[in-house]
């Protein structure tokens, strides 16, 4: 990186003046829609990272992270800052709290998402590494994803293309 192109990233910010990603999701429908009270604040973007990624992440209430889903090469990691919302992983759902954090080693099949039964939002920090070329399982949902030059390709579980 050059010295020009490292000026422009900032020393520090306060997180939730980052603006909203516009792209609300990458799903293919019905599942986008599904996801629709979730907003993501792409820290780790504003500060130029590329081996990783952290997301401020607010679930409304409602609302879900995700269709539960398990990585073949990335690894996850959550924080939970506000609220109390609720892991579903492989062993049944746990209500988190702030403070709690849960991590998904890649490869180990252990599916997971959020939901917030609740009447307040949910914020949390999530982190990811970017490794190139992942696959994504989601046990419970027709649909697969494969990370294809750097672009995610969403299939029905027959492999037709969505």
């Amino acid at each position: 990186m050059s010295a020009d192109d490292e000026s422009r990233f900032p020393d520090a910010l306060a997180a939730r003046d980052v603006p909203p990603n516009t792209v609300r999701s990458n799903y293919p429908e019905p599942f986008a829609s599904r996801v629709a009270a979730r907003t993501k604040r792409k820290l780790g973007d504003r500060f130029g990272l590329t081996n990783f990624g952290v997301n401020l992440t607010c679930i409304e209430p409602g609302g879900v992270s995700s269709m539960r889903h398990s990585h073949a090469l990335q690894d996850e990691f959550i924080y939970v800052l506000e609220g109390c919302p609720v892991l579903h992983a492989n062993d049944g759902p746990v209500t988190l709290a702030p403070g709690m954090c849960a991590g998904f080693k890649a490869g180990t099949g252990r599916a997971h998402s959020l939901s917030n039964p609740t009447e307040e939002p949910v914020w949390y920090l999530e982190i990811g590494d970017r490794t190139p070329g992942d696959e994504v399982v989601y046990p419970d949902d027709d649909l697969d994803a494969r990370q294809e030059n750097g672009v995610w390709v969403f299939r029905h579980k027959d492999g037709r293309l969505y």
